[in-house]
């Protein structure tokens, strides 16, 4: 597997920090997040259930253009329309 990075939040030193990634193969997106609290977690939790091999992550908002160029270049690779 080859992750592609576009980059980590722009407000944080460079361990431990949101991070975004597009899979070359795959065209999957790929993040890192702080774990959501339990207030988000328990919102989330209205509209279904959460299985132990997922979770819900928080990206901060300051990342949108990291997320938009991962986006695009997964489309561009999965040629989804």
């Amino acid at each position: 597997m080859a992750l592609l990075f576009f980059g980590k939040d722009p407000n944080t030193n460079s361990d431990n920090c949101p991070t975004v990634w597009v899979d070359a193969v795959s065209a999957d997106l790929v993040m890192q997040g702080w774990k959501a609290d339990e207030e988000t977690e328990a919102e989330c939790l209205t509209v279904g259930h959460i299985p132990d091999s997922e979770a819900v992550i928080r990206i901060p908002a300051r990342m949108v253009p990291l997320i938009r160029k991962a986006c695009d270049e997964a489309e561009q690779r999965s040629a989804v329309q």
